[in-house]
């Protein structure tokens, strides 16, 4: 079997993340943080070596504004239902996920937040001297920007240093989704100017499903999102107000932290670099030889400097999901359909036709794969899928 879905979640794992989790559900666990015993300061130790994992890959200089969350989509709904308010503006990437546009949608409807499109198309999806423009020439201050770090549909990298010092020129809020970046992009918060930056665990991070977390800059500009126990100061009845606590309300995933400690350093072994260096060689032979097909139409810049390993595509005259449908029966797991970015698809001009079919490739795979999936492609294209 060839796993093509690395973009929707990582495929293949280092060995170290499972039996990390196996300890940790077999030999430590325990509840961190409530109670005084070995177990449970052992639980509370891994908890702690995770905070400072995160914090050291994105270069974050307090671990305490590293909160941890089940998904970047949560972290992401913690920052916009916690820090915009009645009437506040909020630029939108062109190519954002469902994750940052559905509770933008909701806060528009029920909170009158405006939300205007980043300057941009589907070659540039920033233009820079277009957002530049923008933030200054506004009426009303833009209180946020949120932009992916990368297109989960193209795999398009988005310029974050750029635009977070255009940011930080007139004090608008930088929230980065990182969910396709982290681990496979160089992403420094001190550096890019990122005042809010979403993770999720289980792709490029290398860690399980239902682990994922948020950095801010500042806790005290953003409201939690859940309130109840934390273990610390039980003798209140009031969320504690500084971080993490503040935002971390429950029992955490000790069992998952466990497991995203050990992929995340195993991408620091690595190094970010030269996982990224693997990636694009990838990319190119990937790109190279879909575009020998006939019928057949890529997108994205096709440039490893620019994408991630990351390919979406459509056969003139054939549904995608038919087409993922038979690269499923031949072995080869991919994605079809809108990927859960419906404006990303609008933007690209594939909304109508049903999305495109997506290969999402990771340095487990190898050029032997991408030769049999693009034979099979090609198959399906002559054979009508």
């Amino acid at each position: 079997m060839i796993y093509f879905d690395h973009a929707a979640t990582a495929g293949n794992r280092p060995e170290s993340v499972g039996r990390a989790m196996v300890h940790a559900l077999e030999v430590v666990a325990a509840n961190p943080g409530r109670s005084g015993h070995r177990r449970s300061l052992e639980a509370a130790r891994i908890v702690a070596t995770a905070r400072d994992e995160v914090a050291a890959l994105i270069g974050a200089p307090d671990s305490s504004h590293v909160v941890f969350t089940k998904s970047a989509t949560e972290a992401v709904n913690i920052v916009l239902f916690g820090a915009l308010k009645q009437g506040d503006v909020v630029l939108a990437g062109r190519f954002e996920h469902n994750s940052v546009m559905r509770p933008l949608r909701h806060l528009e409807a029920s909170r009158g937040v405006r939300i205007l499109d980043i300057p941009g198309d589907a070659q540039t999806p920033v233009d820079l001297d277009g957002l530049r423009r923008m933030l200054s020439g506004m009426d009303h201050p833009v209180r946020m920007v949120a932009l992916g770090s990368a297109s989960n549909v193209t795999g398009q990298i988005m310029p974050l240093r750029e635009v977070g010092a255009l940011c930080r020129e007139v004090g608008a809020f930088f929230l980065v989704d990182g969910a396709q970046g982290a681990g496979i992009l160089d992403i420094d918060v001190e550096r890019d100017g990122i005042d809010a930056l979403a993770l999720t665990g289980h792709k490029s991070l290398l860690g399980p499903p239902g682990t994922g977390a948020l950095y801010l800059r500042d806790p005290d500009g953003v409201a939690p999102l859940l309130h109840g126990g934390t273990g610390s100061r039980s003798e209140e009845e009031r969320q504690p107000d500084f971080p993490p606590d503040k935002f971390e309300a429950g029992t955490p995933n000790v069992v998952g932290l466990a497991g995203l400690t050990a992929g995340i350093q195993y991408v620091r072994q690595v190094g970010v670099e030269q996982l990224r260096r693997g990636q694009a060689e990838l990319l190119a032979h990937l790109w190279e030889h879909l575009g020998e097909l006939p019928r057949v139409t890529r997108y994205g810049p096709g440039d490893p400097e620019r994408q991630l390993a990351v390919v979406s595509f459509t056969v003139e005259g054939l549904d995608p999901g038919r087409i993922a449908h038979a690269l499923d029966r031949a072995g080869v797991c991919c994605r079809a359909g809108l990927h859960c970015a419906p404006r990303a698809h609008r933007t690209l001009g594939t909304f109508a036709g049903g999305g495109t079919v997506r290969f999402g490739l990771s340095g487990y795979n190898g050029h032997e794969e991408i030769d049999e999936a693009v034979d099979l492609v090609r198959t399906a294209a002559m054979d009508g899928a």
